[in-house]
């Protein structure tokens, strides 16, 4: 399903997830780099979008940046959110990445090649922290999330065919659990409840597998 056929925005607010907030100790550069450093015992959580997927084909590799952005005020994440003609995931809040090319050596490498695709951040301001469990996504990719620091000032430069615009959230509000809601559809011709993730920050609405994979960012980092 390549056009999505409701409007999450309008859904009713089916509960909160409410897990306490990750520490303010772990939401810095050194907490971060720590963590990766030497990663818990942790459990990723599965989203009904990867439950629901009618393996037909095998999934399509994909790699995503989490640039984290250093800021003096605390760390932020840069998003995206895409312009509103595209076959996939047209319109909504994304995270810089794509489908890996033949050129890329490895999951890493397509998430920077497509972050400075996409947004013109050059990869001399990335630190790689590590990635995450891939995400298989209900429109048909397997997504390895990359984890990052980037280290201020930089310049960005928006793809004007991909990207309508390029913003940051602060990561102290996406790591809390009490801003991770939970809305549900029921999908046409009896197949089911879908049920995912939501993380409206202001005028943005961050849901679907960028608030799955966020979510799993927050499990981490509580674990």
């Amino acid at each position: 399903m390549s056009k999505l056929l409701f409007d999450p925005e309008i859904l009713p607010i089916d509960s909160v997830a409410g897990e306490p907030a990750v520490p303010p100790q772990r939401l810095t550069a050194p907490g971060l780099r720590a963590h990766f450093a030497n990663p818990p015992p942790w459990q990723p959580e599965v989203s009904d979008e990867q439950l629901m997927r009618k393996a037909t084909t095998a999934p399509t590799p994909a790699s995503v940046l989490l640039p984290i952005i250093a800021r003096d005020g605390g760390l932020t994440l840069l998003l995206t959110q895409r312009t509103a003609h595209l076959n996939d995931h047209a319109g909504q809040v994304s995270l810089p990445g794509g489908r890996v090319d033949e050129v890329d050596t490895s999951a890493i490498e397509t998430a920077l090649r497509e972050t400075e695709e996409e947004v013109g951040l050059h990869r001399r301001h990335i630190e790689v922290l590590g990635t995450l469990p891939d995400y298989v996504t209900g429109t048909g990719f397997r997504v390895t999330p990359v984890v990052s620091l980037v280290e201020p000032p930089f310049e960005l430069r928006a793809d004007p065919f991909e990207v309508a615009e390029i913003f940051e959230v602060p990561l102290a509000f996406l790591m809390n659990g009490m801003n991770h809601q939970r809305r549900a559809i029921e999908l046409p011709n009896g197949a089911g409840r879908r049920t995912f993730y939501a993380m409206p920050y202001e005028r943005f609405f961050i849901w679907g597998a960028t608030a799955g994979m966020l979510r799993n960012l927050f499990h981490f980092l509580r674990a």
